[in-house]
């Protein structure tokens, strides 16, 4: 069971780029999430996922033989951890402007998804470090700093269109 959900349930064999596959799974289920209970069903949703995350991982890691990959490809829990840190900002900002929950204001979501991909693969500062650590938690880390660096883009992005562009 472990395995399964490290893998998103087989996600993470999906070739090429799992990564990505994983992260736009994580974005549809985040938009499910946000339609169904709103940003605090989202946020709650993130938090368990990533607890379990950091749980499941460092076990399957154990399970592994020594000197095995130190950040499999097919571990991507940690892509939709990041994802759904990533999708808190759009949904957060939706929740708090009052909008119906099955509104969809893509420019959010799109931003979300594509900045935290370009930090996930592009490892800059804070990721590449946690990315070399070569830990269990290292796999995760760096997951959740590229989702909260994508999160900073997106409420810097839509304060930037709706607080001065938009006037």
């Amino acid at each position: 069971m472990i395995r399964a959900f490290v893998t998103l349930f087989g996600v993470g064999y999906v070739r090429p780029a799992s990564g990505t596959w994983a992260s736009a799974l994580a974005v549809v289920f985040a938009i499910f999430l946000h339609g169904v209970g709103g940003f605090p069903l989202l946020l709650a949703a993130t938090l368990v996922v990533t607890g379990l995350a950091f749980v499941t991982i460092r076990r399957d890691m154990a399970d592994r033989p020594p000197g095995s990959d130190s950040d499999p490809s097919e571990i991507v829990i940690d892509e939709v951890a990041g994802q759904w840190i990533a999708m808190c900002a759009p949904s957060a900002g939706f929740w708090f402007a009052g909008l119906d929950t099955w509104t969809f204001p893509w420019p959010g979501y799109v931003t979300a998804f594509l900045a935290f991909r370009l930090f996930d693969i592009w490892k800059p500062w804070i990721v590449g470090r946690a990315d070399r650590r070569g830990d269990a938690a290292g796999i995760l880390l760096d997951d959740i700093y590229a989702g909260l660096m994508a999160a900073v883009v997106v409420v810097a992005g839509a304060g930037l269109y709706h607080g001065v562009l938009a006037r």
